[in-house]
């Protein structure tokens, strides 16, 4: 795999990236953010089993959120993707505060679901009602204890803000080179916050020690093997995007803290 051209790229500073209108930016974030939320929202509650190996289903996509999280700090510099970690940040606490509200929604008796309909269930529903079956499974998918909730929007903070950091200062160590070694190099250091803090505060008292351990390590490996095999895409979307945007960021002049402000967007870059 060639790393893209930056023969034909202008380069510029971490501060110009902050400040500069981008082409693709908004639909990177909105794609980081889409992503990050469905794989809290329909493979989080998934325990899937293929060939005796069960697993939890999000760790199919997730990862994903961290090859975007990979592509907007490559291709727009660490301040444009610590907007989009902060964007996403806020959207799951949205999400899991409407997610408890929701649940919590006392069930009309009439709400028809598949599992009202079931068969399997019918004696369930005429000692009850087509809404207390519904309600059930709602539960079971949209329900979360809030250490899970918890664990994950934590995770997530910090595990992004790690591979982003170590991905900007690898690339400016690499002068560019060997995309690969930063993409795959910032997610082992990343997804490794992202499991040491998720795991122990979602499970830790409720799993053994030893569980609590080898799902963590485990998924770890799993979300860094992901990342090798997408790697061949990441240097496809990378590329893309530096050739469309015109400009190869270098963060040389950032503020690395999660909590620093960004200049706003020129106006005047804006429609150049």
């Amino acid at each position: 795999m060639n790393d893209p051209d930056p023969d034909h790229l202008a380069r510029i500073a971490g501060s110009a990236g902050a400040r500069r209108h981008f082409r693709y930016f908004d639909y990177m974030m909105a794609a980081f953010v889409g992503i990050l939320l469905l794989s809290n929202l329909i493979g989080a509650a998934k325990l899937a089993e293929v060939d005796g190996f069960t697993f939890g289903a999000g760790i199919l996509f997730f990862p994903v959120s961290y090859v975007l999280g990979d592509v907007l700090t490559e291709v727009y510099g660490y301040a444009n993707a610590r907007r989009c970690v902060w964007m996403g940040f806020f959207a799951m606490l949205f999400m899991a505060l409407m997610s408890f509200v929701v649940v919590a929604m006392p069930p009309s008796p009439g709400w028809g679901c598949a599992s009202s309909g079931n068969p399997l269930f019918a004696d369930l529903v005429k000692q009850t009602s087509a809404g207390t079956i519904c309600q059930t499974t709602y539960e079971s998918v949209f329900g979360s204890t809030w250490r899970i909730v918890a664990a994950s929007i934590i995770a997530f903070w910090a595990g992004e803000f790690v591979n982003s950091f170590v991905l900007a200062r690898m690339k400016v160590l690499t002068g560019g080179k060997h995309l690969w070694s930063r993409t795959i190099g910032s997610t082992v250091f990343g997804q490794a916050v992202d499991s040491a803090l998720f795991y122990p505060i979602a499970f830790l008292g409720t799993w053994s020690h030893q569980a609590v351990l080898t799902v963590m390590v485990t998924n770890w490996a799993m979300k860094v093997a992901w990342e090798v095999i997408l790697t061949p895409a990441t240097y496809a979307v990378v590329g893309f995007l530096k050739r469309r945007e015109g400009v190869d960021v270098y963060d040389t002049d950032i503020d690395f803290s999660p909590f620093a402000k960004s200049d706003a967007v020129d106006n005047a870059d804006a429609f150049s």
